[in-house]
């Protein structure tokens, strides 16, 4: 099982340059973990997308069924004092926004510990974090 952030799930939900090597990972342990917060993460890339024009009505809402397949299937890290306190120790530690260190205090107490748990992420900044935290970063 890896824990996956919502800059690797995106390539799942919509087609771009990283959709293969995604579905590659997927595909090699199709067992996953996330935040509690990463649906409106992704509900949000999609809103995005969709405001831009670069995805149509029809396209938003077949990304979003595909996010709520992926979601019947991960682990879910619920929101807790111990992800609230560990995002606050990273937030001193690391150049991360709010959502970034609660998703990454997430990881952390799915990991707990575990010196083999995988991080996915396509976010430079969250993979340096992750790696310092001392999670195996799996780079999109």
């Amino acid at each position: 099982m890896r824990f996956w952030d919502t800059s690797a799930l995106a390539p799942l939900l919509v087609a771009e340059p990283r959709t293969a090597r995604a579905r590659e990972l997927l595909e090699l342990d199709p067992d996953l973990a996330a935040w509690w917060g990463t649906p409106v993460e992704c509900w949000s890339v999609l809103s995005r997308r969709a405001r831009e024009g670069a995805l149509s009505a029809m396209d938003e809402d077949a990304a979003a069924a595909r996010l709520e397949v992926l979601r019947g299937a991960w682990y879910e890290v619920l929101p807790s004092e111990e992800v609230r306190a560990r995002a606050r120790r990273l937030l001193r530690l690391h150049p991360l926004r709010a959502a970034d260190a609660l998703l990454l205090a997430a990881a952390l107490v799915w990991a707990a510990g575990e010196e083999a748990a995988e991080f996915v992420s396509a976010d430079g900044r969250l993979c340096a974090a992750a790696r310092l935290e001392g999670l195996a970063v799996v780079r999109l």
